[in-house]
Order: structure tokens, then C-alpha cells, then sequence
């Protein structure tokens, strides 16, 4: 699963479980360059899905996202079929 956020004209794509607590971070709400879990309030930086507050400790998963001819690409490190 992935959360995918946009602020302006850039993109981002996190593991969409929060690392404390399993919540959707898609459900959270946004801070400039943060996503706060909904369920405690844990933040995660959008760039690099790094753990900033507790009572997470733990980073959620980053990939590359860009937007091209209005669809979202997403890297996952996966091999396409």
C-alpha cells in the first residue's frame, strides 16, 4: 500500500502504514514537508519518510513519484512485468 500526497506541483509516495501504530497515513493530515499519523499524532517527513516525532521511532518506506502527462509514477524497486 502507498500514500500518495501532493503539495503544489510536487509529489511524494510513502509506505502508507505508520511504523508506531499500522494507521493509513494517507488518512493523515499535512504540515509543509509532513504527514501526521491520525491515530497518535506521530510525524513523517514526506522526503524521505523519516520518523520526527514520537511516539514513532522507526522511518516508513520513501519512493521517487513524479507526475507525467497528468498521471503519477511511482519507483517502488520493483521490476515490471
Amino acid at each position: 500500500r502507498l500514500a500518495l500526497f501532493r503539495r503544489g506541483s510536487e509529489v511524494f509516495a510513502l509506505g502508507d502504514r505508520c511504523s508506531h501504530a499500522e494507521a493509513s497515513l494517507a488518512e493523515g493530515e499535512l504540515y509543509g514537508d509532513t504527514v501526521e499519523c491520525p491515530r497518535h499524532g506521530a510525524a513523517f517527513d514526506l522526503r524521505t519518510g523519516a520518523a520526527l516525532s514520537l511516539p514513532a521511532t522507526c522511518p516508513v518506506a520513501a519512493y521517487p513519484a513524479e507526475v507525467v502527462g497528468g498521471e503519477v509514477f511511482v519507483d517502488t524497486g520493483e521490476e515490471e512485468w
